[in-house]
């Protein structure tokens, strides 16, 4: 008698644990606008790349319930899962770190961005998952680490001349498309070498869009609260809380610095002065001595008119006064220029015509078997995410 008396109550406190697990996910579903995400992604054109609401019982499977063993990285906002879906996609999941109302804001707010956005160096958002606190977004996985990772890992050959010429091009252009040919202009507002990402053959993928801000196409502005990371923040933006594209015109120049450095855009350990790198990018370039602060590879590399080019850019991008910058239009046809040159080198220990990138590709091509001459593009793009 016992026993069939403790089965019975342990069925009704499992059915009540069942109903009051359903509830919450309901009410985190309605708290994170569940109905809106479903129309939006449900309007999508593209019904082949449409995204998907995941279940979180499809999230913890994909991840052995976020086991730490699949921690790809961790960031100011959240933590970064590799996991295998169902049908054995390889992708990463972000689930925030924290739980507050600006934090399902900013997740919710690069659900919105990313579903109108289709560029083949902005990260693809295959979907989110709404039954949590906080959503949780899933993403391509991109396999290759950071830009940043690729700069700055101590000694390791860095990135070749032609790679970093591509690789300015590629998030030239991702920057472009989202300031004038996105449906909605779209501010990044957080663009750093770490939110730059790189595929198996080095190609260029921007990432995390949690504080970017759409606005209207003939916008040329809007007051927000000041967002963004110390090193790369345009001071006039800092000074006025006025956001325009201009802003990400500064923190491009910022990269673009790091890119001919291989510096990092500030230094905490170091003194304020020389830990700054754009003052002493600034400052050197004012007193005709850049060839002070250049990354010695690059000067071996790199033809000197094709270094000085990016320089002088880089320089006009990092103007204090947001009028006096390019718009990224303007700076994505440069770097054009300089890469159909056609006087980019490579590394010295590569064939003259390859970049490591490329290299990468054509040897991940012939171990598949294929040819590479018949690939598009897009093919070579594999697929990590914003940390």
């Amino acid at each position: 008698m016992l026993v069939p008396l403790i089965f019975a109550i342990w069925t009704i406190v499992r059915r009540q644990e069942g109903r009051r697990n359903k509830k919450m996910k309901q009410k985190y579903f309605n708290q994170n606008h569940g109905l809106l995400q479903e129309q939006l992604i449900s309007s999508t054109e593209d019904t082949t790349g449409r995204m998907k609401i995941f279940s979180l019982e499809e999230l913890e499977k994909a991840t052995n319930k976020f086991d730490q063993a699949r921690i790809l990285g961790c960031g100011g906002h959240g933590t970064v899962y590799k996991g295998i879906l169902s049908d054995l996609r390889v992708v990463a999941i972000k689930r925030s770190n924290i739980i507050t109302q600006s934090e399902i804001d900013q997740f919710i707010n690069e659900v919105v961005i990313l579903s109108q956005i289709n560029h083949r160096n902005v990260v693809k958002l295959l979907g989110c998952c709404l039954e949590t606190e906080v959503p949780l977004l899933v993403y391509e996985f991109i396999s290759n680490g950071t830009l940043s990772d690729h700069l700055h890992a101590q000694g390791e050959l860095s990135l070749s001349w032609k790679d970093r010429i591509r690789i300015s091009l590629e998030t030239a252009r991702a920057i472009s498309y989202l300031h004038s040919a996105a449906s909605m202009s779209v501010f990044h507002r957080d663009l750093k070498c770490s939110n730059i990402l790189l595929d198996d053959c080095l190609i260029a993928k921007l990432s995390d869009f949690g504080t970017s801000k759409s606005v209207h196409i003939d916008q040329t502005g809007v007051t927000t609260l000041i967002q963004g990371t110390y090193g790369y923040l345009d001071p006039e933006y800092y000074h006025t809380g006025r956001l325009t594209e201009k802003s990400d015109v500064y923190s491009f120049g910022v990269i673009l610095a790091e890119l001919l450095t291989r510096q990092k855009a500030f230094s905490p350990s170091t003194s304020s002065e020389s830990g700054n790198l754009i003052a002493r990018f600034i400052m050197l370039m004012t007193e005709n001595q850049m060839i002070d602060i250049l990354d010695s590879q690059i000067v071996e590399e790199g033809p000197k008119e094709q270094i000085e080019e990016v320089a002088v850019l880089a320089e006009r991008c990092l103007r204090l006064r947001g009028e006096e910058r390019p718009g990224m239009k303007e700076v994505e046809m440069r770097l054009e220029m300089i890469w159909d040159s056609k006087k980019v080198s490579a590394h010295p220990s590569l064939s003259p015509s390859q970049s490591l990138g490329e290299q990468r590709c054509d040897l991940k091509i012939v171990e598949a078997g294929e040819d590479s001459s018949s690939l598009p593009n897009e093919k070579l793009s594999s697929v990590k995410v914003g940390r």
